[in-house]
């Protein structure tokens, strides 16, 4: 199970971070469109060390290497459009995922550990963000079986175990953290789900 940072600051959060990690969060990514560099040197700064290498960073990856990051996170648009991308993207002993909003982008993907498809379920942090389609049905048209799929948006405790039992190998959490009023709380009910599931 992954849970994004949300967009903005939230109350308390390298807190409510640290407390994640101790409950047993595999991976958190560092999602903060608006932070200028110095911005994000200070909040990775604040995490502890030993989380270091459960971090996936969104933007300024140049810092991954200065922190001993090595994992990275690209979007669809740096993807398909970046003309360094190849270049930045080929670095030896780093685990790479990708966003991607088709099943057809899905499994065209080459080279990455795990891609988000979404929207899955109306989003709970982006108004007006739908699922144009019916994903659990476009996963039936999946061809690549390299790249771990996982879900996001809209991914609540009530709706974990239906979208594991129906072709997403994971979950990535993001609104049903941090709107919660326990974020904590929350986190643990969810991953008990995901746990259950696994068995």
């Amino acid at each position: 199970m992954i849970v994004i940072t949300n967009p903005s600051a939230i109350a308390n959060e390298i807190s409510l971070i640290d407390s994640l990690f101790e409950e047993g969060l595999s991976l958190l990514h560092v999602r903060k469109p608006d932070f200028s560099e110095i911005e994000m040197v200070e909040f990775i700064n604040q995490i502890k060390l030993e989380y270091r290498s459960k971090l996936v960073l969104h933007n300024h990856h140049q810092l991954a290497e200065n922190f001993g990051i090595n994992r990275i996170h690209f979007s669809q648009k740096e993807r398909k459009h970046d003309p360094d991308f190849p270049a930045r993207f080929l670095k030896p002993c780093r685990y790479n995922s990708t966003s991607t909003h088709s099943i057809e982008d899905f499994n065209s993907l080459e080279n990455f550990d795990y891609a988000f498809l979404s929207p899955v379920f109306s989003s709970i942090s982006k108004e007006d963000y739908h699922p144009k389609e019916d994903l659990f049905e476009a996963l039936k048209s999946r061809t690549n079986k390299k790249t771990k799929v996982i879900a996001l948006s809209g991914i609540n405790s009530e709706n974990i175990k239906k979208t594991l039992e129906n072709g997403f190998d994971d979950v990535a959490l993001l609104g049903t953290i941090w709107n919660h009023k326990n974020p904590i709380k929350q986190f643990k009910l969810c991953q008990k789900i995901v746990l259950s599931h696994s068995l």
